[in-house]
């Protein structure tokens, strides 16, 4: 892990020395440092976590998102994150855990000291049909409600791009939103996963505005092509700024909606190499 924390040292350094932050302006786009979703550093965390967490700390985020407790329990690595001054603002857990074990998500995520949960995934067989849009919605409604009443916590869906296959005069995803109580159902909106299925990010959090609670920042390699599958290479994840997505139109959009939380997550191998270079990005942004 040591050499994990050189080498994201290294390219922290290169980045600053190339001019990358050289905008001098002191108000920015994006002022504050992004949290990480934990699957980003997903192999790292399998092997060490107090490790993984001392190179995140070192790349000046403190802001976690945690979708898996890598064999700790949630007190345990509440612990670690403590002693570090890190926070873990999201727990994430699967669409079945959130439905049929409520309770003990809600106790995992208050011992992590988080104000959300999420779900990334609905189950299904392809195609995603309104059917099942409508189903997931009435279980998300319980689940939230139950998350709110009676531990204090906000649910929120992250899309996964197969929701926005055309339906009515919109999508799916429209379906989901719209059978599901706003006070109950907010949205992580993960920017990459709308644009592969052709959807306009910006433009969803104009429209969803302060329902957007949480934010995934992640980019799409030039060239590749998107469809409604939910699924790519997760090569396919490059720094950000360099892909396919109008970051600094979807950033001012998160802004005006008052986006709580944003967490780079990054899928790709070269993730400890790429995240010290989107953060010198984001840093770079004029207002």
């Amino acid at each position: 892990m040591n050499r994990m924390l050189g080498a994201v040292a290294a390219v922290l350094v290169a980045c600053l020395a190339s001019g990358a932050c050289a905008a001098e302006s002191a108000e920015r786009l994006f002022p504050a440092a992004p949290g990480l979703c934990s699957y980003t550093f997903r192999s790292q965390f399998a092997k060490d976590v107090p490790g993984t967490l001392d190179v995140v700390k070192a790349m000046g985020i403190t802001d976690m998102e945690f979708s898996n407790l890598f064999g700790m329990t949630a007190a345990e690595l509440r612990r670690l994150l403590d002693d570090r001054g890190m926070v873990c603002s999201s727990y994430g857990v699967g669409y079945d855990v959130a439905v049929g074990k409520t309770d003990e998500v809600a106790r995992n995520a208050v011992a992590l000291g988080a104000k959300y949960v999420r779900v990334a995934s609905i189950p299904h067989k392809a195609p995603f049909t309104v059917e099942r849009a409508q189903e997931a919605a009435a279980e998300f409604n319980r689940v939230g409600r139950l998350l709110r009443e009676q531990h204090g916590l906000s649910f929120c869906y992250h899309n996964h791009g197969y929701e926005f296959v055309q339906h009515g005069d919109g999508t799916l995803f429209d379906v989901l939103m719209a059978e599901t109580n706003p006070e109950d159902v907010g949205i992580e909106l993960d920017i990459l996963w709308a644009h592969f299925p052709g959807a306009d990010p910006a433009a969803l959090v104009d429209r969803y505005g302060s329902r957007v609670k949480l934010m995934h920042l992640k980019d799409l390699k030039l060239g590749v092509k998107g469809d409604f599958s939910g699924r790519t290479d997760p090569e396919n994840d490059v720094v950000l700024g360099t892909g396919q997505i109008d970051m600094p139109a979807v950033l001012r959009a998160a802004k005006r909606a008052g986006v709580a939380h944003y967490y780079i997550e990054d899928e790709s191998t070269a993730s400890p190499a790429q995240v010290p270079r989107s953060l010198v990005y984001l840093k770079s942004l004029p207002k």
